[in-house]
């Protein structure tokens, strides 16, 4: 869905590429440089300056950096298998992800050494119930135990979905989501905003698991009334279970997380709440605009029961979650401050960034989705 098609990476001669999104009015040189949008999120310089590889010129916080120009590793082999499979830069953005996200458990356990990891989490577990029980927004978060209980009662099949959804869809399903989107997102710009903004989420999210380790309630004391239905059903899965998962982890859920911020970009894919569309994308039918909102308010509506009734995670969780993901939204662009250690960081790989291929092969088959 995502590679290049026509860019071959043995070609005695690699050619220019150039995008089926460019505009007559491109700024794009016949030596292939690469489109320079506002935020930065892809490298560009004036046609002299890369011909002579000469320093790139970053803005940064009111101070002006020099960089180096990549251009000139753009024949390199490495730089031509990313110009062939640009989502395989994607790929290493989350793979960075998972590597703050499994140093959570090991500095949790480092912090709270001497009181004891679980006792900690258990008691944090325990106020999060008290909370929802007893605090202010009581009136507005039902009992976890009586859905739980509901589902155990009469609803066993309907559980059993459930139980196999929360083992299987979190981690498959998000990363499907960001393929897909990165082959069907109006604009590349568009794209990267949710990438940028799934992945605040995450960091903020990882510094509250080391600093605030959580007891799901599946695994407090039998006498508060939660049963681990996922285990009890036999529905683990690779995805929740081995020494790799945080499973200390349940405040704020990011199983609802990744739902909300997925949701939210079906909504907005749906055009249905925007007055103009993007240059260049295509108007929906009516049909496809009920799809993506029913997606979108239904995707984190199924996720949201079913975390509360496998008892993984408390409403609470979900509500921290939700607020993490609008955070992250309106202060995304705090990346930015990354790109001139990314300039350097792709200096030393002597590669080049490759162009984004987002909605490229989509509209180039005229869809309307």
């Amino acid at each position: 869905m995502t590679r290049r098609r026509g860019y071959r990476i043995f070609a005695a001669k690699p050619g220019v590429y150039k995008s089926t999104l460019d505009g007559d009015d491109s700024a794009r040189s016949s030596d292939e440089l690469l489109a320079h949008d506002e935020g930065g999120e892809d490298d560009a310089q004036e046609y002299i300056a890369a011909t002579k590889n000469m320093p790139k010129t970053r803005k940064l916080l009111g101070i002006t950096l020099k960089t180096p120009n990549t251009s000139q590793f753009k024949n390199n082999i490495h730089s031509r298998i990313l110009q062939r499979f640009p989502f395989l830069i994607e790929m290493f953005y989350w793979v960075i992800n998972y590597g703050f996200y499994r140093m959570t458990a090991i500095l949790s356990n480092k912090i709270f050494a001497g009181r004891g990891i679980w006792t900690v989490a258990e008691s944090h577990g325990l106020a999060v119930l008290d909370f929802e029980q007893h605090g202010f927004l009581s009136p507005l978060i039902p009992s976890e135990q009586e859905i739980q209980q509901w589902f155990m009662h009469g609803h066993q099949d309907a559980l059993t979905v459930l139980n196999k959804a929360y083992a299987l869809i979190h981690i498959p399903g998000t990363v499907g989501f960001i393929a897909w989107y990165y082959y069907i997102a109006p604009s590349h710009p568009t794209f990267a905003t949710v990438r940028r903004t799934m992945t605040l989420t995450n960091f903020m999210a990882f510094t509250t698991f080391i600093f605030y380790p959580c007891m799901p309630p599946r695994l407090l004391p039998k006498k508060h009334g939660f049963l681990d239905t996922v285990r009890h059903d036999d529905a683990q899965s690779v995805w929740m279970s081995g020494k790799y998962v945080n499973s200390l982890a349940a405040m704020p859920s990011m199983h609802f997380g990744y739902a909300f911020c997925i949701g939210c970009t079906m909504i907005y894919h749906s055009g249905i709440f925007r007055r103009k569309l993007e240059h260049g994308e295509a108007r929906k039918s009516w049909a496809w605009k009920v799809f993506y909102l029913s997606v979108g308010v239904g995707y984190p509506a199924m996720i949201l029961t079913t975390i509360v009734a496998t008892a993984n995670h408390y409403f609470l969780d979900a509500w921290i979650a939700t607020m993490f993901v609008l955070l992250a939204f309106m202060s995304n662009k705090v990346f930015y401050v990354f790109i001139p250690l990314e300039d350097w960081f792709l200096w030393v790989l002597r590669v080049e960034l490759p162009v984004p291929s987002t909605g490229e092969r989509f509209r180039e088959l005229g869809y309307r989705l």
